[in-house]
């Protein structure tokens, strides 16, 4: 019957499927679906991928080993960008293996992978050539993905001995970047610093200072003109510079050229400091050891220690002794140039605490997150009352009064738009050893409630921030008794006449 059956849809050029009776029935063990040969199968075919996979590396490697330093070098990014974008069609963040890796630091940094081989080293025309070779990459990719991927295999720390290779070339390659204003470099270069713990986020900022504020007079303009091409990077880069330059030393005190395009900067578009923090996904809690959100703690380190930090810069010597010709006092350096800015800075800071206000509570995140750490506070009192102690407080009254001024007008405007989370409690133990400060006493007291009163008894002046003390009532002054009237003055004529006798002095 089934013969017959199966005879019949052949003819008509039907499918014929098996009966039951002809399908064997396997013991129940055997149809497990995890079982024998199904898992055989499965580890084999995840095992055979990563052995193909390791042998496409492994052919890539093997042919770029036959070229030269340069053009294996735009091959590697010719493959592995291929790759990657292979990759993020499947997987919207994939994971970097360490295939990839190493053939960056073979044929990128010229890391031999053999142990025994000699270390390769590019001479100055080839490095920089594959410079323009990779800046030219990262314009010409069009998508972002890509890019940033690539960008962080390249350069993210792998804790070798490659790390210093990959640190040194990723600052020619921002400094490059800036030289030829290549902005998908600069964006590359500002998500980096994001993600990358800070000790290396202030070898790159170190290395920009070098190039363009000491190493060549003038060339500052070029940094300078990054603000409108590339925004988050700048807001990167100056976060990096407050860490740097904690004035903890004389030589830690920012450049003038570095303070000057940092100012301009921020008081061209004091929302400039916020620009990370309003473009990321911000949890409660901060990751420890990497860069803050805004650089709004290093700005306000930089105007708070400012005057006592170049009140204790000692004088240049001239000729061998301090007291020379060209030796100028260091308070004067900062009267002539700094001080304007450091007070435009300042202001900039206070303007942009207050309208933090708005984008925390946006954010659901007012009173839960703190854009200036109260640590960061307690360090800054500690380092300014080291300070006034290492200075003759007789010769810097002046500077020590402008610092605490800065100091009480960040924290007060810090705690009520919501940036600073502590209690005038914890400010009054902080702040115990400072130098009195008639406006920190004011922030650090607080505001006094009024009790409600129908009218203050006589006698008795209404307190402000220190309690009602009393007054004895004296007896009003008699009035003083009206002068006698004085007599008119003739009033003189006028004569049309008459000439004007005065005659000016030849």
């Amino acid at each position: 019957m089934a013969a017959a059956a199966a005879a019949a849809a052949a003819a008509l050029g039907r499918p014929s499927w098996p009966s039951a009776a002809a399908v064997p029935v396997l013991p129940r063990r055997q149809q497990r679906p995890g079982h024998g040969g199904l898992r055989r199968l499965r580890r084999s075919c995840s095992w055979g991928g990563r052995r193909a996979r390791r042998k496409t590396m492994s052919d890539i490697r093997h042919s770029l080993l036959r070229r030269d330093a340069l053009s294996a070098a735009k091959e590697v990014l010719y493959h592995l960008d291929i790759y990657f974008s292979s990759q993020l069609q499947n997987v919207p963040l994939p994971i970097v293996d360490k295939g990839p890796i190493e053939l960056l630091e073979e044929f990128i940094f010229q890391v031999p992978k053999e142990r025994n081989s000699p270390p390769k080293r590019l001479n100055s025309l080839q490095e920089l050539q594959l410079l323009e070779i990779m800046c030219n990459y990262f314009q010409e990719q069009s998508k972002d993905s890509v890019r940033q991927i690539l960008f962080s295999s390249l350069f993210s720390p792998q804790g070798n001995k490659t790390d210093d290779s990959r640190m040194a070339l990723l600052g020619k390659l921002v400094s490059m970047a800036v030289a030829v204003c290549r902005v998908p470099v600069l964006e590359c270069a500002a998500s980096w610093l994001q993600r990358t713990p800070a000790i290396y986020c202030v070898r790159l900022a170190q290395a920009l200072v070098d190039d363009y504020c000491s190493l060549v007079p003038g060339s500052v303009q070029t940094l300078k003109q990054i603000f409108s091409a590339s925004p988050r990077f700048c807001c990167q880069f100056i976060t990096s510079v407050t860490m740097l330059y904690d004035m903890s030393s004389d030589d830690l005190i920012p450049p003038p050229d570095l303070l000057e395009m940092v100012v301009s900067w921020i008081f061209e578009d004091p929302r400039l400091i916020l620009i990370t923090f309003l473009n990321t996904p911000i949890a409660a809690s901060l990751p420890i050891g990497f860069l803050e959100l805004t650089p709004l703690s290093g700005l306000i380190r930089w105007c708070v220690k400012a005057p006592l930090a170049y009140k204790r810069r000692k004088p240049p010597v001239s000729n061998g002794h301090p007291g020379g010709k060209l030796a100028k006092d260091p308070a004067a350096i900062l009267d002539k140039g700094c001080q304007p800015l450091y007070s435009k800075l300042h202001l900039s800071v206070l303007q942009v605490l207050i309208m933090l206000q708005g984008h925390l509570t946006e954010k659901n995140l007012y009173g839960r997150l703190g854009l200036v750490p109260f640590d960061h506070v307690v360090a800054l009192v500690e380092e300014m009352s080291r300070l006034s102690d290492e200075l003759n407080p007789l010769n810097a009254t002046k500077e020590t009064e402008l610092a605490l001024d800065r100091l009480a007008q960040a924290l007060q405007v810090a705690m009520a738009s919501g940036a600073l989370l502590c209690t005038r409690e914890d400010l009054r133990t902080v702040c115990a050893r400072l130098p009195h400060n008639n406006l920190l006493q004011l922030v650090i007291s607080g505001p006094v409630q009024q009790p409600t009163h129908a009218a203050l008894p006589p006698g008795f002046y209404p307190p402000i921030h220190t309690p009602p003390l009393g007054y004895p009532t004296h007896a009003a002054h008699p009035a003083m008794p009206a002068h006698p009237a004085l007599p008119a003055h003739p009033v003189q004529t006028f004569i049309p006449g008459m000439a004007f006798p005065y005659r000016p002095i030849r």
